[in-house]
């Protein structure tokens, strides 16, 4: 088997033990449009990525789903706010951003900080049962693995990686890995 296959197969099995699937906002489930001023939850026109409601449907069956975002300006009840308005809130257990963490995407902290909220619930959260899925790999993938946490590459253009990562070019395909 080459070996890029096998870094496939140990990904898929680790996929099969996340609990918690931890999504960035935009560009990740909500289309960021970079020359709309203003809140996201404010916008005139939201949508959702192509294929984000479905996955998250299904996710959410067997995982917790929340949002794991570095949007600075919205805080908790307008980024939900948001997500109600293009049908995506129902799947979210719940959203970690700068105003209910006081840390952003790159304090060091960030990461350990949800994992401790995650383990207010009666079940226990270790980071290896949690997978962050974003598409920037500075801001979403590269400190997701620093903190010990699994990570989805979402790179839906197919650029190319400086190192071998687990990624997705949709989002459909985090329904794959969970039922093999």
């Amino acid at each position: 088997m080459p070996a890029n296959q096998e870094a496939k197969v140990t990904f898929i099995k680790k996929s099969n033990m996340t609990s918690v699937y931890l999504f960035d906002w935009g560009d990740t489930l909500m289309v960021d449009f970079p020359g709309v001023p203003g809140k996201m939850c404010d916008w005139e026109v939201l949508e959702a990525v192509d294929g984000a409601a479905q996955t998250l449907a299904q996710l959410c069956k067997s995982s917790r789903v929340y949002i794991a975002t570095n949007a600075a300006q919205s805080n908790e009840e307008e980024i939900k706010r948001a997500f109600e308005r293009v049908g995506l809130a129902r799947y979210i257990d719940g959203y970690f951003c700068k105003a209910n963490l006081g840390l952003s995407k790159s304090d060091a902290g960030f990461y350990e900080a949800i994992i401790s909220r995650l383990n207010l619930a009666p079940d226990q959260v270790t980071p290896n049962q949690v997978t962050m899925v974003g598409d920037s790999l500075d801001k979403d993938i590269t400190p997701a693995l620093r903190a010990g946490l699994n990570a989805r590459w979402f790179n839906p253009t197919g650029k190319p990686a400086e190192c071998e990562l687990a990624q997705i070019q949709h989002l459909s395909e985090l329904c794959e890995s969970v039922t093999r």
